[in-house]
């Protein structure tokens, strides 16, 4: 496809186009797109195009790309807004009228600036006059799947989640472009070697078999403030209790023998909290799992227990921490587990993290992220869902294969719902995936909302041990174990 300049041309154009995983199979005039890479999103990718490239340029395979004008303004934080992929069963007329009403908002602050050239779907354009946001939404509509860019004032990016509708989240897009990092392939070739080694190990299925269900409903019902002890309203990013609950969170995974800090990102955030188990060996390879335990209510930092979103994913990183000290497992590979905060805005505390692991030139080998876990719709069996646009899918099959070995009671498929802290450490080059309570789209009734708590109807403690056994199975096979001397196997 060759691009045209559209008419109303502006200072800079973007290029979104649904994710390709290598996308140098796609351009013709190098560095045009993979030098010029915003992030991918929802499972969309987004490019900066310059002149030159528009005019020079084709681009293969990309039949369903949009190309939308964009006025630069460096003054200005470009920031996507995703719709989830819901079940439509949590498609009600609250939450439709909620969404028009939102962007009948939006329509009549605001006024029509023109149009890009329209690839596919329908497309608008809009500014608004006040407070400092500029509109530039792209197939939006109050259905499963929209998503759209906003231009606003950097102070008012991070708190910008209070304002969407209940399913949708905002992903702060870089203030520059990057270069497009795919995962090498030595990294890829490990992964495929796991894959093909990988068998029944009764020594890994005892060990994960190890992890508590008892102390994981203690666990969650802490974070949630069920509990009556831990006094935790909200784990929203900007809440008293998100700091109360990563000092918790430190002290615990300590006391299984790991090494820990809380790590600030940004000011207002909590910060992550990153703990280590150190090799047995001299390597400089590292596992890394993670959850995040920051969560959101209903209509932003107001009460967000967060019980499935994702204490769930919080409780299984516990599971796994305790198990380790509990069994005596040593690890030949480095082994890391951390807990983000910042996700629920944006995923700005994995950003800064994977971000930094680049910059040190980490050998992340697998990593895999715990988000939602939790849930168990009426009438279907426990599952396991693993993302279907955003991660590496050598990670995926791994995982499914773990799955089938150690908790074949999980049923394993794709999910569009899309995408969590893994997808920080994809866009670094790194080997990620994730792990989800649904071979479909999200179903849970509260998510996002205040009554996310553990004791109701559907929230399955089992399912999240089961899913948690998988992760640590998956640890223990690709970081390599053995045991203290003083430890027998419990």
């Amino acid at each position: 496809m060759v691009f045209s300049q559209p008419a109303g041309f502006a200072t800079a154009l973007l290029l979104i186009t649904p994710y390709t995983p290598n996308i140098v199979t796609v351009e013709t005039t190098p560095g045009c797109l993979t030098d010029n890479f915003y992030g991918t999103y929802g499972g969309r990718s987004v490019f900066r195009l310059s002149l030159p490239c528009l005019d020079s340029s084709s681009f293969h395979g990309l039949d369903e790309a949009s190309l939308v004008p964009y006025e630069a303004n460096g003054d200005r934080e470009l920031i996507w807004l995703q719709e989830a992929a819901i079940d439509s069963a949590l498609v009600t007329p609250e939450y439709q009228a909620e969404v028009q009403d939102f962007f009948r908002w939006l329509e009549e602050d605001g006024h029509i600036m023109g149009s890009g050239q329209q690839l596919s779907g329908h497309q608008q354009i809009l500014s608004a006059a006040d407070p400092g946001i500029e509109l530039q939404l792209v197939n939006i509509q109050p259905e499963g799947g929209s998503y759209g860019l906003i231009a606003i004032e950097p102070s008012l990016a991070p708190s910008i989640e209070a304002l969407l509708p209940r399913y949708w989240k905002p992903y702060t897009l870089p203030k520059q472009p990057s270069s497009y990092l795919p995962v090498p392939k030595p990294a890829l070739e490990h992964v495929r070697n796991l894959l093909e080694t990988v068998r029944f190990d009764p020594t890994v299925s005892s060990v994960v078999n190890s992890i508590s269900l008892i102390q994981m409903r203690k666990d969650i019902r802490w974070l949630t403030g069920e509990d009556g002890v831990s006094g935790i309203v909200s784990r929203h990013s900007f809440a008293d209790g998100s700091r109360v609950a990563a000092a918790w969170l430190k002290e615990r995974f300590e006391e299984t023998g790991a090494t820990c800090e809380l790590k600030p990102f940004m000011r207002g955030f909590a910060p992550n909290v990153a703990c280590k188990y150190s090799a047995s060996v001299d390597t400089t390879a590292t596992v890394l799992i993670s959850g995040h335990y920051d969560s959101r209510g209903s209509f932003g930092s107001q009460r967000a227990p967060g019980g499935n979103d994702d204490g769930s994913g919080t409780i299984a990183l516990l599971g796994i921490a305790r198990a380790i000290a509990n069994t005596g497992v040593k690890f030949r590979s480095n082994v890391e587990l951390v807990a983000f905060a910042g996700e629920e805005q944006g995923l700005y505390g994995s950003k800064a993290y994977a971000r930094e692991m680049r910059q040190k030139n980490a050998n992340i080998t697998v990593m895999i992220q715990a988000d939602m876990l939790g849930y168990h719709a009426p009438g279907e069996p426990p599952q396991l869902g693993l993302p279907m646009y955003i991660g590496t899918v050598e990670v995926a099959q791994l995982v499914s294969n773990m799955s089938a070995i150690y908790s074949p009671e999980l049923t394993v498929g794709y999910t569009a719902a899309c995408c969590s802290d893994h997808q920080s450490f994809h866009e670094q080059g790194f080997p990620a995936t994730q792990v989800f309570e649904r071979a479909g789209p999200i179903a849970d009734p509260m998510y996002h909302n205040s009554a996310d708590l553990s004791e109701r109807p559907g929230y399955d403690l089992s399912q999240i041990r089961s899913i948690a056994k998988v992760q640590f199975a998956t640890l223990l096979h690709a970081a390599g174990f053995d045991f203290s001397d003083d430890e027998d196997l419990k």
